[in-house]
């Protein structure tokens, strides 16, 4: 063979490959078969865009995360929220979604699924079991929850809700970011699809996208399957690598970013400037009870409703932050802050609250440095408004 072709050709496949601690990264979009039979074999790996070893040692330690028997991953937390739903839903059926989802999922409800003849219905998170079921008609195919909802934090009951909808023949959707999978098991409580932006805490550093669909239900899982192959989504096998690799260590971040976080809460409820933290794991929380029932531990996620003030004052407020980055992600190391209410406006069940309200995310530092920036915050609040 002529020099070019044997670069082409050989040093393709080790002599040897070592057994490392985490799997080897397969990179490659073309699968060699071995022979003719197996072009066309449905039940051979025959291309790229899922089954290489990452990606699968990834569905694989997520499908032990959440109690599935199958893991269909995504490129982004809201690429699995949307196809999930396009997997499962069709013209002419309806789904019913809780007002406060992540407001890209409402977005794409509102502006995709209604082009091709979904209907969409908001409903309050703060909806009894039975009154949500009220909501229910014979078009209804999927009911979307979140608990603790985006910005807001409400808790629902999810396995009531679940019970009901799967006796109504209703799929149910979870958006189970806040509790990564490991805080709280919705596939045990009867939830139809467990969704997870892995972007946040699994892959823990800010550095990734991804995200992912877990399910019990065979015959939802083959239509997440077959949507995969239509639609063409896919995950990178370095991504995969990473996302694997924060995996490892969730069980041991979580608990840090949960007792920062409620310590930096119980803070916020003593300042003067703070109407109230909305948190499940406060005791006052109007969702605490579900919370301290399902859940087995809280995450560094919440919310602070201060006391009236302007939008120019919130933003003194956010500006003197040197700690606290601004940011609409979360999950990661480090701590940041965000204005919410740009984004309640697009609730369909109006929120009543008593002034402005900000999220913040509680990362790995200090608590003592993080107070202390919060201070500069609020004094920079109160000169504004003097």
């Amino acid at each position: 063979m002529d020099e070019e072709t044997r670069l082409i050709h050989t040093g393709s496949e080790p002599a040897r490959l070592g057994r490392t601690v985490n799997p080897p990264i397969q990179r490659g979009s073309t699968v060699l078969l071995p022979d003719a039979a197996s072009l066309y074999d449905d039940d051979q790996l025959t291309y790229g865009i899922t089954g290489l070893s990452t990606p699968v040692a990834l569905q694989n330690a997520l499908g032990e995360l959440e109690g599935a028997t199958n893991v269909t991953l995504y490129p982004s937390g809201l690429a699995a929220i949307t196809g999930a739903m396009l997997a499962v839903l069709k013209a002419g059926d309806e789904v019913l979604v809780v007002d406060s989802a992540y407001k890209p999922t409402r977005r794409f409800c509102d502006r995709v699924l209604g082009r091709f003849g979904v209907t969409t219905r908001y409903y309050d998170p703060k909806l009894s079991p039975e009154a949500l079921m009220g909501l229910v008609t014979p078009s209804t195919r999927l009911i979307v929850l979140e608990a603790p909802g985006s910005l807001t934090f409400e808790m629902q009951d999810i396995p009531a809700i679940a019970q009901a909808a799967n006796a109504r023949g209703v799929l149910t959707l979870i958006d189970n970011t806040w509790a990564a999978g490991l805080l709280f098991k919705p596939l045990v409580h009867g939830v139809t699809l467990s969704v997870q932006a892995l972007t946040k805490y699994v892959g823990g550093h800010s550095d990734c996208f991804m995200g992912s669909v877990a399910t019990r239900d065979h015959a939802v899982a083959k239509l997440l399957g077959d949507a995969m192959w239509d639609i063409g989504w896919s995950v990178s096998s370095d991504d995969a690598y990473t996302m694997l690799r924060g995996l490892r260590t969730l069980a041991t971040r979580l608990p840090r970013h949960a007792e920062s976080g409620l310590a930096m809460a119980h803070w916020f409820q003593e300042r003067p400037e703070v109407a109230r933290v909305l948190h499940p794991a406060l005791p006052g929380d109007a969702g605490h009870a579900i919370w301290k029932r399902d859940f087995t531990g809280a995450c560094g996620l919440f919310g602070v409703v201060l006391k009236p003030c302007s939008q120019k004052a919130v933003h003194a407020f956010l500006d003197s932050l040197k700690l606290f980055g601004l940011g609409f992600s979360w999950g990661g190391y480090e701590s940041l802050a965000l204005n919410c209410d740009p984004q309640l406006g697009a609730r369909s069940i109006p929120v009543e609250l008593e002034g402005p309200l900000l999220r913040f995310h509680i990362g790995l530092e200090n608590i003592e440095d993080l107070k202390a920036d919060l201070r500069r915050g609020f004094e920079a609040l109160a000169a504004d408004q003097a």
